[in-house]
């Protein structure tokens, strides 16, 4: 069990240690392009299944709340979070549209819809990037593996070097917290 614990460890550090060889650049991309969404009055929509639904809650919940500084709440907004809304879609239309339809009703050109798929290959926020790209809204993946359809359709990419699910949403999560920190630093100085 020791060794299985310090294996589990050690893969997570390999993993953020490639992040830091060649991932820095779309980090700042990234930091950059919300601060500019910010800057114009924009939100940030954000959408995902299962442990990345639970991502873009959190980091929903980071913007509006606060990360680190005491500031003004950031619009921000988990596209998984009214039932209501997601079953009568599910119900209605098929669960491959629940994050297109709420794209297509809440969405501006100001705005950025931010795709989070460990494999990069759910349906259902592919087809939300896709609605926000016809509507010239810009697009941010967060995906793992070879990033899927989700990463070549999105306008910014970042692919984490894992197949492993647990690593890439460890990685994910890291990520959206630097990227909270750094726009939160960068707003409100």
């Amino acid at each position: 069990m020791k060794n299985k614990i310090i294996n589990i460890i050690e893969d997570s550090i390999l993993i953020k240690k490639e992040i830091v060889k060649n991932q820095i650049p779309i980090i700042l991309k990234i930091t950059k392009t919300i601060e500019d969404c910010f800057k114009k009055n924009g939100k940030l929509i954000l959408c995902g299944n299962g442990g990345s639904a639970s991502d873009a809650q959190h980091l929903a919940a980071e913007f509006v709340g606060r990360f680190q500084k005491e500031r003004r709440g950031l619009p921000a907004i988990s596209l998984t979070t009214n039932t209501s809304t997601l079953t009568a879609l599910s119900n209605d239309y098929g669960y491959d549209i629940v994050f297109s339809r709420q794209i297509e009703a809440l969405a501006n050109k100001n705005d950025i819809v931010i795709g989070i798929s460990t494999s990069g290959k759910a349906k259902n926020v592919i087809q939300a990037i896709k609605i926000a790209k016809k509507n010239r809204i810009k697009t941010i993946a967060l995906t793992g593996g070879n990033g899927g359809e989700l990463a070549r359709i999105s306008d910014i990419s970042l692919v984490v070097p894992s197949n492993i699910t647990a690593r890439i949403q460890e990685t994910h999560i890291l990520i959206g917290h630097i990227i909270c920190e750094l726009v939160e630093n960068n707003l409100f100085k």
